[in-house]
């Protein structure tokens, strides 16, 4: 085989190796990106079904239902024109409670979220940029003539 022959068996492999390193860092990329959906978004089947994502807003009032013996818990999270109902098994944040904003982290089954993680706010001033702008849509869209 001659010098030149080397050479571009050398520069093939090269860019072979360099083209699977970008399809598994694209890969990785992909199974962890996790996208932000409002009830509203859900409801209207944008969000993928069986695939992770997080769902954000306010805990439904009345909707909260813990199981006695178990972490079990079900509850609605609502935008206002929306409502999905959760479920989630293990210890929720200590700011968890109706009328709350939270995100939570999971994934949509025949219309029930699994919710792989809960996260509520951290104070009274501040809300998620996502939950708060899928609050305002949701408000909207539930009293279009009160803009």
């Amino acid at each position: 085989m001659t010098v030149r022959g080397r050479r571009m068996l050398l520069v093939g492999l090269l860019l072979l190796g360099v083209s699977g390193a970008a399809a598994l860092v694209l890969m990785a990329l992909n199974e962890n990106m996790s996208l932000f959906f409002s009830p509203t978004q859900v409801m209207a089947g944008e969000a993928p079904q069986g695939h992770p994502f997080r769902l954000g807003g306010l805990v439904a009032e009345g909707s909260v239902v813990r199981s006695g013996q178990s972490l079990d818990v079900q509850f609605a999270i609502t935008d206002g024109a929306n409502v999905v109902p959760v479920t989630y098994t293990g210890i929720l944040p200590d700011l968890f409670r109706e009328g709350q904003g939270i995100v939570a982290r999971g994934r949509l089954q025949d219309g029930l979220f699994v919710a792989e993680e809960v996260l509520a706010k951290h104070d009274e001033n501040y809300m998620p940029p996502e939950v708060h702008e899928a609050l305002q849509k949701g408000q909207q869209l539930a009293n279009p003539h009160s803009q």
